[in-house]
């Protein structure tokens, strides 16, 4: 399944070699899937689950674009991981589970600045919730590649 994905992938290379090199490529393409999953989800969870409906936990209200945020952000760290880690940083020299912890601190300091940023977006300058998604989204990715590739799947110097 590796090999496919990779073939894939792979193919849509060579307009881009000028530019960039196969593993940033293949970074790219992972995480264009993950974000595609995040927005597509989101929008699904927001529109057709959540009904645009705000939900009560407890004594708690949230409100639809922040569970919608919650729910979908569950899915795209479980796409992100495997891309990531199947996919693209196949040389790191970490174990798997050093790998989970570091990505999953990178993705949850996304989730806080996602949160922050569509609060701020949404409820203060009146965005619909799915573009304001897809912004953060394009900010986001180019910050997370940094944190991954010399952070959570780090390739240790000989």
């Amino acid at each position: 399944m590796r090999k496919r994905a990779l073939m894939i992938i792979d193919f849509f290379y060579p307009p881009f070699k000028n530019w960039f090199s196969l593993h940033t490529f293949r970074y790219m393409a992972s995480g264009g899937i993950t974000a595609a999953t995040g927005i597509v989800g989101y929008f699904v969870i927001y529109n057709y689950i959540l009904h645009q409906q705000d939900v009560q936990v407890g004594s708690y209200l949230i409100t639809a674009h922040i569970a919608a945020l919650a729910i979908e952000s569950v899915c795209t760290f479980i796409v992100g991981f495997a891309l990531n880690k199947y996919l693209v940083f196949t040389q790191s020299t970490l174990k798997g589970r050093i790998q989970l912890f570091r990505y999953a601190t990178v993705v949850s300091t996304n989730i806080l600045l996602n949160y922050a940023l569509m609060k701020i977006l949404v409820e203060g300058f009146q965005f619909y919730p799915t573009i304001a998604k897809a912004l953060i989204t394009i900010v986001l990715a180019v910050f997370s590649y940094f944190l991954q590739k010399y952070f959570s799947f780090r390739v240790k110097k000989k």
